[in-house]
């Protein structure tokens, strides 16, 4: 049997939101995926290897969870919970086409061409 963790703590743990309760308004607020589905519920379980596609203001974090952990403990500790696969080849969004948007742009929702880039991604990630 595989541990499983709760999304909401896990994310609490790696230091992506200051609290638990601002990880479910992400969840519930529809800017995270585990393994390119959709997450509306904070209690959905998460385990090693999952990618989870995380949707902040100005950029896409794709994030692949290493280890559950135990607590929130400091910088160190948390990041040893995750890999970073936002920078890799694999996982590279186009950074330079969400930050080259102006602000006012950024709160918009995402344009067809957007949603594509992200679902290449999330499935070259998960072969």
């Amino acid at each position: 049997m595989t541990e499983k963790i709760r999304l909401d703590t896990w994310l609490w743990y790696a230091r992506f939101y200051k609290s638990r309760s601002l990880s479910s308004k992400a969840i519930l607020s529809g800017k995270l995926r585990v393994n390119s589905d959709k997450i509306s519920k904070p209690a959905s379980k998460v385990k090693i290897n999952d990618v989870l596609t995380i949707n902040h203001v100005n950029m896409v974090r794709i994030i692949q969870v290493q280890s559950l952990g135990v607590r929130r403990g400091p910088a160190s500790e948390a990041q040893k919970l995750y890999k970073d696969r936002s920078g890799d080849e694999i996982g590279a969004f186009n950074v330079k086409h969400v930050s080259e948007k102006s602000k006012k742009d950024a709160n918009k929702r995402p344009t067809k061409k957007d949603r594509r880039i992200l679902d290449k991604i999330v499935t070259k990630t998960l072969e």
